[in-house]
């Protein structure tokens, strides 16, 4: 479900002191509530001869508008720690961009205030973004400081290629403009965590604020694709190598679990994923490559075993050529639900299987290929067997992030093909014996 705080009931009131009447700070619009901001960040991004130094010593080799700003972004995610010190006002108005730099240390609206002071002495502009990191807990009717997050909008030049982006938001009366999270450590530049996308945001600038929305990526940044090559024993054990190739928000959830978890304990990471899918397996040999390179692919290689995984009934052999990913089990629930739902991000997802069939035995009865076509999501699947090796493949593709409540009997009715295909059974029997 969404966030509580998007889905519950509010309450807004206004408080002017006696003594001041109307004329005391209030928030009857965005723009008020933007104009609040831009006054106590007025005196915060003024650069000391070190900044501008340090901002023109990392962009000395920079050749283009987009290199140089991808290393100061660089140097502000990386080399600036995230600790939060707020005191008093200071859940609101960032520390000095001096103080953050000297130090090397702040919260996320000290880090976009040193970033977007050391951007402004290459000549760059750009605007505070404040967000809330529950999607939806920004209602675009209600102007409050309801934020909990502030990322960084960079102005973008008319002449700049982003397209490679999903970062990018476009205003008709502000322009467009290269959203970035320097808190995030897995999301470079020209990238957004997902929990920032397709929500509402407000835009601060020096004449006030503006509610503005973030773009969201497309299905295709957010892959997985899982290969494996595996062969089925006569006693139903099936063991073989197993790639996934992962990017985007799939790779940057594996890379925050992996790297959160104790060096002996990684392999169990792997294990709970294998665990949706597989009972009574085991995996050996695990490698993760590209697990600290957040723009690139994230690779995973490992052997697994399952013994006992295809089940013998009599003369037959019952095989699920879906051997792992559950795509959504876990959403089709039959009771009444009251709210829309969230999940999290657009996706597209494949799996391709070789499984070398047993000589004992003989394909009987495979599943039907399975097409589902809807404008949120898509899904298909087919299975062959030739010269012993079974092949399956399916592409499952979420396009949508937010499902409202009148949409959620048609995505029930999506999501239930899909789980009977995943638990489809490929029927194999044993091999008439070779003429003598």
């Amino acid at each position: 479900m969404p966030a509580w705080q998007a889905v519950a009931g509010r309450l807004r009131v206004s408080y002017f002191p006696p003594d001041r009447g109307r004329q005391a700070a209030s928030f009857d619009s965005w723009s008020d509530v933007g104009r609040w901001i831009s006054d106590l960040t007025s005196d915060r991004r003024r650069a000391t001869p070190e900044i501008h130094q340090k901002a023109l010593e990392l962009t000395a080799k920079a050749t283009t508008w987009l290199d140089k700003v991808r290393a100061l972004a660089t140097f502000v995610q990386n080399d600036v720690r995230y600790v939060a010190v707020e005191i008093g006002i200071g859940g609101y108005q960032p520390h000095s961009a001096a103080d953050v730099f000297t130090n090397r240390y702040g919260d996320c609206k000290d880090k976009v205030t040193l970033l977007s002071t050391m951007l402004a002495e290459i000549g760059v502009k750009s605007y505070y973004l404040l967000i809330h990191t529950n999607r939806g807990v920004v209602s675009p009717e209600i102007p409050t400081l309801e934020f909990n997050h502030v990322i960084l909008a960079i102005a973008l030049p008319a002449d700049v290629d982003v397209s490679s982006s999903s970062a990018v938001m476009h205003d008709e009366h502000l322009g467009s403009f290269l959203l970035f999270d320097p808190t995030s450590t897995h999301h470079p530049l020209g990238s957004l965590p997902s929990n920032e996308q397709d929500s509402s945001a407000l835009l601060v600038s020096e004449s006030g604020g503006t509610i503005v929305r973030t773009p969201l990526a497309p299905s295709a940044e957010n892959r997985l694709l899982r290969v494996a090559k595996l062969t089925l024993g006569a006693d139903g054990t099936l063991a073989g190598e197993v790639t996934e190739m992962r990017r985007g928000a799939v790779a940057a959830e594996l890379r925050t679990a992996i790297q959160s978890a104790k060096e002996g304990d990684r392999t169990k990471v792997l294990e709970r994923i294998v665990a949706y899918s597989l009972s009574g397996f085991g995996i050996q040999n695990p490698i993760a490559d590209g697990l600290d390179a957040k723009d690139d692919v994230l690779t995973l290689r490992y052997t697994l075993r399952a013994e006992g995984y295809a089940q013998q009934a009599g003369d037959l052999l019952l095989l699920r050529p879906r051997v792992l990913g559950v795509k959504g089990e876990n959403i089709l629930e039959d009771k009444p639900r009251k709210y829309s739902v969230d999940l999290q991000y657009p996706s597209l997802q494949g799996d391709s299987y070789e499984i070398t069939l047993p000589p004992e035995y003989e394909m009987d009865e495979l599943p039907a290929p399975v097409t589902a076509q809807s404008p949120q999501w898509s899904y298909s699947s087919s299975a062959e067997v030739k010269n012993g090796v079974l092949t399956y493949k399916r592409v499952f593709e979420r396009k949508t992030v937010l499902v409202p409540l009148s949409g959620y009997e048609e995505m029930k009715t999506f999501y239930r093909r899909v789980a009977t295909d995943e638990r489809a059974l490929a029927v194999l029997k044993k091999a008439a014996p070779a003429p003598k």
